[in-house]
């Protein structure tokens, strides 16, 4: 696990200490069950709910030798508790507390994550409605294409957001599975009651066919459910990359007091932040690709997906939840230069009007579209190879077919505000969670 981009919540959370104090509860758990259907005594329950303990330490001896985490893990837990060990794992086999503690975890690690989706997701909003008139320029191919706002654009991202945030709601639920069925999922050493008993302890649902594992599509769809969220975060950063280049310089990052952004050119204010949610993402990818691979373990199971499951799923979701604490703070601190949007949205001498101008034209002069389109094109032709001459307007005001268009139709034409009437509809089809 990446230490460095974990929480300290996080970390506990996938640390030895609070996976085998998850299979600890769970043993206990079991014998429970045992102890009221009669096959543990009262006093051998007494004794091992009071004894059982275990340390990570020895666990990590014992296993440096039988090569087995739960038998190891079951024999410190033995050392503890003495006689009345014989009863604890009665009927089960290692995948039944392995599988079944990860699903736990996975729970506790995607509530805290969803804590965090919240709060970036109610900043991005915020942001949103803060620049909901700031009139920027927008894109197609990278090329000016027609005037856009600020806030419009961090409204698509939000919504997408939002929609990756209840992705990831869905895809927990669909990983709130666990399996106390024994070595091929029949249910040959222990009843189905007692992982009924179990699993409702543990806010866990009984997968219905189980082999000896969890069936690994769960956890695929769950980190694909990361990493398709993480690709909309590396989207949003990838948009302030570009909006932070010198030539525009519309948006940047938050750079803090002492940051420094070269090591040879002391000028620099690079998009750091927005670069990493990009690299993030991209490894967040790997493993989603790893978790796809993991699916497909020969019949009733092998042990192939557990050495890259002790590596995507602690990584996958403490760098995601990483991925929401930094992006809310390059959100909630970005820096906008108002002035540069304008300076932007009028460098190319009024092209991004020229959508308006085919209208009018069109309408006016009762001409068809391509006859009206040919007219604008050509125009448009001429402020590209001279940017310093006459812009779009005045070239289209002086030519000689569209006399007739006053001076007002062209101040509408050329109008930002004129493009984006229906902005407030759509914010009012988006609401903040």
């Amino acid at each position: 696990m990446i230490d460095r981009y974990s929480t300290k919540e996080m970390q506990n959370l996938w640390s030895l200490d609070h996976k085998f104090e998850v299979w600890k509860k769970l043993e206990i758990y079991a014998c429970e069950y045992w102890n009221n259907d009669g096959l543990i005594p009262d006093d051998a329950m007494k004794q091992i709910r009071e004894n059982a303990n275990f340390k990570t330490e020895r666990v990590l001896e014992i296993e440096n030798e039988v090569h087995h985490d739960v038998i190891a893990f079951l024999t410190n837990l033995s050392e503890y508790i003495g006689d009345a060990s014989r009863f604890v794992h009665y009927g089960m086999t290692s995948s039944d507390v392995v599988d079944t503690s990860l699903s736990v975890i996975l729970q506790d690690a995607g509530k805290l994550i969803c804590e965090k989706y919240i709060i970036y997701l109610k900043s991005l909003y915020h942001q949103a409605q803060k620049y909901k008139d700031l009139v920027v320029v927008g894109r197609t191919h990278g090329v000016h294409a027609e005037p856009t706002t600020l806030g419009f654009k961090l409204l698509g991202y939000y919504e997408e957001a939002l929609r990756n945030y209840n992705r990831l709601v869905d895809a927990l639920e669909e990983m709130r599975f666990g399996k106390i069925s024994g070595a091929v999922g029949t249910y040959s050493q222990l009843p189905p009651e007692l992982e009924e008993y179990v699993l409702k302890k543990m806010n866990l649902n009984a997968e219905p066919v189980s082999t000896q594992v969890v069936p690994r599509d769960r956890h695929a769809v769950l980190i694909n459910a990361i990493s398709v969220a993480a690709q909309g975060i590396a989207r949003l950063a990838q948009e302030i990359r570009l909006m932070q280049k010198t030539e525009s310089r519309e948006i940047e990052e938050p750079f803090q007091k002492g940051q420094k952004g070269s090591s040879a050119m002391p000028h620099k204010r690079n998009p750091i932040l927005c670069e990493r949610m990009s690299g993030l993402a991209r490894t967040l990818m790997g493993y989603s690709l790893a978790a796809q691979q993991n699916i497909m373990l020969w019949h009733e199971r092998d042990i192939s997906h557990s050495s890259s499951e002790r590596i995507i799923l602690p990584d996958a979701t403490s760098l995601f939840e990483y991925m929401l604490i930094k992006m809310t703070f390059v959100i909630e601190n970005l820096h906008i230069h108002e002035e540069n949007c304008e300076r932007v949205m009028n460098m190319t001498g009024g092209l991004i009007y020229s959508s308006r101008a085919l209208l009018k034209i069109t309408e006016q002069l009762k001409i068809s579209r391509e006859d009206a389109y040919k007219i604008v094109q050509k125009e448009a032709m001429e402020v590209w190879a001279h940017p310093d001459g006459d812009n779009l307007r005045l070239r289209l005001e002086k030519h000689e077919k569209l006399q007739n268009i006053t001076a007002s139709d062209w101040d509408f034409v050329f109008d930002p505000l004129s493009f984006l009437v229906n902005i407030d509809k759509v914010f009012g089809r988006c609401k903040s969670i």
